[in-house]
């Protein structure tokens, strides 16, 4: 083998195992949704990726509907891309698989955001916007009923 095509094979080698190392890594989340009132139906965990799509359940990046349970319910979302999320959790007592509200502007059933934030008016994503950048990142939203 020429030298020149065993500097460019080499080349090609070392130039794809340098994109895989800098690709961004997907990463398990775990969400730890606290203060869960009741056993009765599920917990909607959703998670949002963009301002654009943040409360608009049908633009999310995923849910994850899962049995309601007293105290705390835990979501795992498998294998997300690095990157800024935020995340709205419910306890979706009546099953309509969607948070129901109030003269359609205060949440009638227990709800959460990611990081918490006080919420004056709807809540936006940069307030609960946080860093998926490794694997294993856990994050915590407790309810508010």
């Amino acid at each position: 083998m020429p030298v020149l095509s065993l500097w460019r094979s080499a080349s090609l080698a070392g130039l794809f195992l340098l994109l895989a190392a800098t690709r961004p890594q997907a990463a398990d989340l775990t969400v730890a949704v606290t203060g869960v009132r009741d056993a009765t139906e599920s917990v909607r965990v959703v998670l949002y990726a963009d301002a654009d799509s943040f409360r608009h359940e049908q633009k999310a990046k995923q849910i994850l509907s899962l049995p309601a349970a007293a105290g705390v319910v835990t979501a795992v979302f498998h294998d997300i891309p690095a990157g800024r999320y935020a995340v709205l959790a419910y306890h979706d007592e009546d099953g309509n698989q969607r948070l129901n509200l109030f003269l359609g502007m205060f949440p009638a059933e227990g709800w959460g955001l990611s990081n918490d934030p006080s919420v004056i008016g709807p809540p936006r994503f940069e307030a609960s916007a946080f860093e998926v950048a490794e694997p294993g990142t856990a994050i915590t939203v407790p309810l508010h009923y």
